[in-house]
């Protein structure tokens, strides 16, 4: 979820200067490659360096080993996920860009399946609940029809809005993926508003 794979929603609100930020990448493709090539346990931070042409001081520069690499790439990708409708101020009704995370998650099965196999799926989960409530508290206050939502209560109802997205993403990878990605925004948003 690195790097060339990031969903282009919404630039980062981190000014991160474009060399460090090349490297971040560099570093986090290197490892969702090696990811899908063995498990991630076997996976050494010099077949990282080595796969992406970094030294290994830059990498102790930004890095602290190869599980903070894994979880500050899905922070930032998670982050740029969930700020991506506010950011790029769409009109829609949507809270969360869920057409557009399904369809990356689909693109993205192989290295799912990886994360899913090296045990980190529900650690990544965790932070990806964090980051969809950040995000669709403020789209919630944003939107007309979220603006009857108590201030007090809006934080709560956004993090059960995160964890129902999750739960669905869930149920949908467990079934193949057989509905679309465009059906599970829309079954999403009905959940929502609470439309039939």
């Amino acid at each position: 979820m690195s790097g060339n794979d990031h969903l282009h929603l919404a630039n980062s609100n981190k000014k991160t200067d474009a060399r460090v930020q090349r490297t971040r990448d560099a570093l986090g493709d290197a490892l969702v490659a090696l990811m899908q090539e063995k498990p991630f346990d076997t996976i050494t931070v010099q077949d990282v360096l080595d796969r992406a042409h970094v030294g290994r001081s830059t990498f102790y520069s930004h890095y602290s080993d190869k599980d903070d690499l894994l979880m500050s790439d899905a922070d930032e990708f998670f982050e740029q996920v969930s700020m991506g409708l506010s950011a790029s101020g769409e009109m829609s009704q949507r809270v969360f860009p869920v057409r557009e995370f399904f369809s990356h998650i689909a693109e993205a099965k192989q290295f799912v399946d990886a994360l899913s196999s090296s045990g980190k799926w529900t650690e990544n989960m965790e932070l990806a609940r964090g980051h969809f409530a950040r995000g669709i508290e403020p789209r919630l206050a944003e939107l007309p029809r979220g603006q009857s939502i108590s201030e007090s209560e809006r934080p709560a109802i956004a993090f059960a809005h995160a964890g129902a997205l999750l739960s669905l993403l869930t149920w949908w990878i467990d079934r193949g993926m057989r509905q679309s990605a465009a059906d599970m925004d829309e079954l999403f948003h009905r959940i929502v508003w609470g439309e039939k």
